[in-house]
């Protein structure tokens, strides 16, 4: 299979370039330029794409490393002249390899995976089922940071739809233990990635000894967790969050799919719009929304403001055009004024966004009648919330989740 490498000279665009090279029937694949000549030693490529800013001494490198390199030509000229009529990537083609490779790496092997509820777990779980069928054990772990009503719809959907036997194992008290005082995001993330997988090894020693465990990891949470090629703007809890002595092999056959691959790997897969086109929702869920260290009755606050905008955006008929939508609740108090008297009650953020892979995201122009609709509802209904602000920020530089 043909194979371009993208390298990553600082710029913003180099994922849109990357996506390009796969719609164009071409496996891409991004990394930094400190990361070239080992992935070159590793792998066989056919043409490199350099994006960002570039001098004569980086393409003079770049040549000798005797592959064609793409300067002025648009992509599709350079792919013509590199690859030919050599176009075999495609979700077909994915879907296809991605089950005989499941099949070769678990063999016999008994596989749990962590299921979320969200488009990428959800697409992973159905892969693996229709690799090793009965092999597969899914285990929905509740930690508490869930959204309203969410475990009970995910749960029955899940089995209705998929009918893969599900574990559902609720750990509200365990999670939210573990993180009393902790306030920064990374350790929220590690904490909750770890404890992640203490609850899979204790489900699959009752399972018998589960080997292998799937994830629904994607390549925008390799590339922003710094493992691999990434430049490391977060732990995602299902990468860099992982323990080190994890007991598990890890099954990940969606880890060099954009989220919009996924989707149509989904689509192929003939897994209902409700589930693929679902709003992306973090593994750590709300505890990485709510600012600072975690409380419960911070976790209901939340949650309540979480629900009332999820209503509204989908009464306006704006859940569908927005490709994420959130609420954060921050650790700032501001002075308000309830019934006439004084109150010092916190904000909270909407943060509403457009984007493709969540490599880069743009804010969402609603109009304004939804968010006062969205606000007034959420400080007069929420007790402890007293002020609602809107999040203009695209990404880069502000990441779409505040933590």
């Amino acid at each position: 299979m043909k194979r371009i490498l993208v390298v990553d000279y600082g710029s913003n665009t180099v994922q849109d370039t990357a996506r390009e090279v796969r719609q164009l029937g071409v496996y891409s694949e991004i990394v930094l330029p400190s990361s070239l000549e080992r992935v070159l030693k590793q792998k066989e490529f056919c043409g490199i794409i350099p994006v960002g800013p570039v001098s004569d001494k980086v393409l003079e490198e770049l040549a000798a490393q005797g592959l064609p390199i793409a300067q002025t030509q648009d992509v599709g000229t350079f792919l013509d002249t590199v690859c030919g009529d050599a176009r075999e990537w495609n979700m077909e083609m994915v879907l296809k390899q991605t089950i005989e490779d499941i099949k070769v790496q678990v063999g016999t092997g008994k596989v749990i995976c962590g299921l979320s509820g969200g488009v990428d777990s959800s697409v992973a779980a159905v892969l693996v089922h229709k690799a090793v069928g009965d092999q597969l054990t899914c285990v929905y772990v509740d930690h508490g940071f869930m959204r309203a009503g969410e475990t009970e719809q995910i749960t029955t959907t899940f089995r209705d739809q998929f009918g893969i036997p599900l574990i559902h194992v609720d750990a509200r008290d365990r999670f939210i233990d573990k993180l009393q005082g902790i306030e920064d995001p990374e350790q929220k993330r590690k904490i909750i990635g770890t404890e992640f997988i203490r609850v899979f090894e204790e489900e699959a020693a009752k399972i018998g000894d589960a080997a292998f465990l799937v994830q629904g990891t994607v390549y925008s949470d390799v590339i922003e967790s710094g493992t691999g090629q990434g430049t490391g703007v977060k732990s995602h809890h299902n990468v860099g969050g992982l323990p080190e002595d994890l007991a598990f092999e890890l099954v990940e056959p969606l880890a060099p799919l954009f989220k919009n691959e996924v989707r149509a790997l989904g689509a192929l897969l003939e897994i209902p719009g409700e589930i693929l086109w679902r709003h992306p929702f973090p593994g750590p869920g709300l505890a990485i929304r709510l600012i600072g260290a975690i409380t419960r009755e911070k976790l209901e606050m939340l949650r309540q403001a979480d629900a009332i905008a999820m209503e509204e955006i989908r009464k306006a008929g704006w859940y569908d055009k927005i490709w994420q939508a959130l609420v954060v609740l921050t650790d700032t108090r501001t002075v308000g004024v309830y019934d006439g008297v004084r109150t010092y009650d916190y904000v909270v953020a909407l943060r509403f966004v457009a984007s493709t892979d969540a490599m880069t995201a743009t804010w969402v122009r609603v109009p304004y009648d939804l968010l006062e609709t969205i606000s007034q509802r959420i400080v007069t209904e929420v007790k402890g919330i007293s002020r609602v602000v809107y999040d203009i920020s695209s990404k880069p530089p502000a990441t779409i989740e505040w933590e």
